[in-house]
């Protein structure tokens, strides 16, 4: 799934990497817990949190992540999406709660991603 259409499904403001948008992504995983994030997720994965610090984007970095959703409105500060924007990620925000935005993604076509995958 493009991320232009996470985008739209979510009801989304972009915070930073509107221009990569393009980009695919295979499966999403949620969580505010970084250490599930290191031990579950695979390569082109879409991450949904409500966690907002920096060590979201290291984590994601060192996963290869290139997109997170926050969620429940949550708006990172100035310093995370500068953080971001160095690594090449796209930054999303909704007013959906994880739940939700899982949920509409999953509709959308958008699987989870599970362990061992």
């Amino acid at each position: 799934m493009k991320l232009l259409e996470v985008k739209r499904l979510l009801d989304a403001e972009v915070l930073c990497g509107e221009e990569l948008l393009d980009a695919e992504v295979d499966s999403a995983f949620g969580s505010d817990l970084m250490s599930d994030v290191l031990a579950f997720v695979n390569t082109r994965v879409l991450l949904l949190t409500g966690l907002v610090n920096p060590q979201v984007v290291r984590t994601a970095e060192m996963m290869d992540i290139s997109a997170i959703v926050f969620v429940r409105g949550k708006q990172p500060g100035e310093e995370i999406i500068e953080l971001a924007k160095s690594k090449n990620m796209v930054l999303l925000t909704t007013e959906n709660t994880l739940y939700t935005a899982s949920g509409k993604l999953y509709l959308g076509g958008l699987t989870g991603e599970e362990k061992g995958e």
